[in-house]
């Protein structure tokens, strides 16, 4: 069989990347971050979109150089194609349509969201047999996005739930701001609750029912808490940081887990995955390995490096749909909604 060499594109937020699969085996995944935002404590599209322009053909040119291979070599382009940015998602996709069409190789569109669940089938090696097997739960957790999807296969996902305001990565960013601890917040709060006890403070969570998420009212209860704390104690959230960010990151884990648990009860399926940038998070890494060890489940957890948004998921997927030889025409559009297709 003829080796497929898979060039997978993404930037549907503020990270340029692109990554070489070859026959699903990483070759290479190179990412740009974006520092201008921090300064605003949150992404600029419009900044996005020009540090997108400038990063995508360098980018590009040295995930091929370290795949080592020639850009003829490549079998398919494989791009994000949303939900993002428009603007961010804009230069990713013109680029996979001219690039493609310059070597005269299939274009291959990929949803940002089934990138993250399927980076679990991103191989290292030959042999590398960690993905989990379908039908499987994954928990997909990010800035944007909090979700409990059904995988029945690569391109069969089945939403069984999903946040109905915030996600939960975008309120720990809000909360952060809060704290005055900056963008982004994520990486900082799981830093500081480390260090911290997880049941110093309490705040509220939601009475949603079935699988779906909220996070928007244990945003405003810990605003509200913050304030009312600050005012009877000036420096409190100096004072008290590690133990406000470990109270914070136990009340998301938990009401992210407590729904989790209900969707392995009611389908019965314990082999169970995380994905997206929020599965990077310690205390939400510890929830999946104890409830491996009390409820039997057969946990899948990514490295770190897979966790955020990079190329090598897009590629991943696209590796699947080349063998199925589902191929995109030239003229389809981005789209920045939130959707599995």
């Amino acid at each position: 069989m003829e080796d497929i060499y898979i060039l997978g594109i993404e930037s549907s937020c503020d990270d340029t990347s692109a990554a070489v699969l070859k026959n699903g085996i990483i070759l290479s995944n190179v990412t740009a971050s974006q520092e201008v935002h921090k300064a605003y404590g949150g992404v600029v599209p419009e900044l996005a979109s020009r540090a997108h322009q400038q990063n995508v053909v360098p980018v590009v040119d040295q995930a091929l150089a370290r795949a080592g291979i020639t850009k003829e070599q490549l079998s398919a382009v494989a791009f994000t194609r949303g939900p993002g940015l428009m603007g961010s998602l804009l230069v990713g996709v013109s680029f996979a349509k001219g690039f493609a069409r310059s070597l005269g190789i299939p274009l291959i569109d990929v949803n940002h969201l089934q990138g993250h669940v399927m980076a679990h089938f991103i191989k290292e090696s030959e042999d590398d047999n960690h993905m989990p097997p379908f039908p499987f739960i994954c928990l997909l957790v990010s800035g944007g996005n909090s979700q409990i999807v059904k995988v029945n296969a690569y391109n069969d996902m089945e939403v069984l739930g999903q946040t109905i305001d915030d996600a939960a990565g975008e309120a720990i960013d809000k909360c952060s701001k809060v704290m005055g601890l900056g963008y982004p917040g994520g990486p900082i709060i799981d830093k500081l609750a480390r260090q911290g006890n997880p049941l110093a403070y309490k705040f509220a969570e939601p009475n949603v029912p079935g699988f779906d998420y909220s996070f928007s009212g244990l945003k405003t209860s810990f605003l509200y808490n913050m304030r009312k704390w600050v005012e009877e104690e000036p420096n409190f959230i100096e004072n008290h940081k590690e133990d406000i960010a470990a109270s914070l990151e136990h009340a998301i884990v938990d009401i992210l887990m407590k729904k989790l648990r209900l969707a392995v009860k009611q389908t019965g399926i314990k082999h169970v995955a995380v994905a997206g940038g929020v599965s990077a998070n310690n205390g939400l890494r510890n929830a999946f390995r104890d409830h491996a060890e009390r409820y039997g489940w057969t946990i899948y957890i990514p490295k770190f490096s897979y966790t955020t948004d990079n190329a090598a998921m897009i590629a991943s997927v696209g590796t699947f749909k080349y063998i199925d030889k589902d191929f995109t025409q030239i003229d389809v559009p981005a789209f920045s909604k939130v959707t599995f297709k």
